[in-house]
């Protein structure tokens, strides 16, 4: 059993919050994104914040400290757009192990840093596998219903690229996360398993998909059991949700999956719901809240948040869930 398997049975394990929106304070220009290595790079380069693990490398280390600070148990590596298929909007398709690798090794070495200040709460690394930015159950073409932009097949060579590079950086749990289409979740945990069974390995995997909207549906479809039901076939560290909706909009759903799967569950919710300029307003005070309705009804395993939540977000959602047990696995089905 590893490591983070012992932790999760004793205790809530709380995951980070949003990257995206502590880079933004840094308000990096196009030459910070390209630093001296890509200086005349040919395409433009801002916005790329996974290519930050290698230009402003301490700034990412500086984001993963302020988590652990905060008292995340877990962090997430900058590498949510690291595939292939997402870098090809930049041309750096041929970056994307060099990106992986050293955002592993970066969130690593922080991790080290406070186990080894405080053996008793071991600090972990979630290597962050995102949707990419191409769908394979859907047409992106209202007039051509049956034409997919990607294949599965495309999608998980592109994923068992960065699966390698994250587990040779270091990281202790994989997480396939913002799963708005299932099929290409199962694409990553094709690869996932692939790298698994090629190396002799295990290597826990955390699964998390976003609920798009009222409906309780995902963006291809699914309802929260279909869902589940669609990647249950894998040994699972845990399942969840993250994204989409806030943690008070995410509770029923949430309620639904907890109901009826055998693995631990997790949640990463928004900091709340956007306003009318793309922000997320909700007080760390105001999620702390909603997420403490969640540990009350025993809901959750692994506890964090997504778009728009800080570090003052997971130090107010820390200190809550040290007062409440995990949830145990009873099954209402």
């Amino acid at each position: 059993m590893s490591r983070i398997e012992q932790e999760i049975n004793k205790h809530i394990l709380v995951l980070d919050g949003a990257m995206g929106t502590m880079l933004q304070e840094y308000n990096f220009t196009e030459q910070d994104f390209r630093g001296e290595r890509f200086k005349d790079y040919p395409s433009s380069l801002k916005g790329n914040n996974d290519l930050l693990s290698i230009t402003q490398p301490q700034a990412i280390a500086d984001v993963h400290r302020k988590y652990f600070e905060a008292g995340a148990d877990i962090v997430e590596t900058n590498t949510f757009s690291g595939t292939t298929i997402a870098m090809a909007d930049y041309n750096m398709e041929d970056l994307v192990y060099e990106l992986n690798y050293e955002s592993a090794k970066i969130a690593k070495q922080v991790a080290e840093e406070f186990t080894k200040a405080n053996p008793e709460k071991p600090r972990f690394v979630a290597g962050s596998i995102g949707p990419t930015n191409k769908t394979a159950s859907l047409s992106p073409d209202v007039n051509k219903p049956e034409y997919r932009a990607i294949t599965f097949d495309e999608l998980r060579i592109a994923y068992k690229q960065q699966v390698e590079a994250l587990i040779d950086g270091g990281v202790d749990v994989l997480l396939v996360e913002t799963i708005f289409d299932t099929l290409n979740a199962k694409a990553a945990l094709f690869a996932i398993e692939e790298v698994k069974e090629d190396r002799q390995i295990d290597m826990p995997i955390m699964v998390s998909g976003t609920i798009t909207d009222a409906s309780g549906r995902t963006l291809s479809g699914q309802t929260v059991e279909a869902f589940l039901t669609s990647v249950s076939h894998i040994p699972l560290l845990s399942v969840g949700f993250n994204c989409a909706l806030g943690a008070e909009q995410l509770k029923p759903y949430l309620q639904r999956l907890s109901d009826k799967t055998e693995f631990f569950t997790s949640a990463h919710p928004n900091a709340g719901l956007p306003n009318a300029f793309g922000e997320y307003d909700q007080t760390p005070r105001q999620m702390q809240q909603f997420i403490e309705d969640y540990l009350q009804d025993e809901l959750v395993n692994i506890i964090g948040g997504c778009c728009g939540t800080s570090p003052a977000h997971i130090k107010a959602i820390a200190e809550v869930a040290k007062n409440y047990k995990p949830r145990k696995i009873v099954l209402n089905v």
